[in-house]
């Protein structure tokens, strides 16, 4: 089964408030921008300034983003009670 199939098998119950929040403007500071090479959901997008905008619906909440920010600029947490994704197998 390829990634793209075992994703789509993931349910996800979205809460209107994010439960990531990205300070893009650090991430202008950043070299290596490793969210945009690791995170498995892809997430972020970057901006034209250098900076990154992130979108949390999709998220798979492995904190890898906040492992590898080098910049501080990323603040996690999980979703409030039943939300965010559900994995199925």
């Amino acid at each position: 089964m390829s990634l793209a199939e075992r994703l789509n098998t993931l349910h996800f119950d979205v809460d209107d408030t994010p439960h990531i929040a990205v300070d893009g403007d650090k991430c202008t500071d950043c070299d290596g921008h490793a969210c945009l090479t690791f995170c498995p959901a892809q997430c972020f997008t970057p901006r034209a300034d250098g900076g990154i905008d992130y979108y949390y619906v999709g998220c798979l909440e492995c904190g890898t983003c906040l492992l590898l920010c080098s910049e501080e600029a990323v603040r996690w947490a999980y979703p409030v009670g039943g939300a965010g994704i559900s994995y199925r197998f």
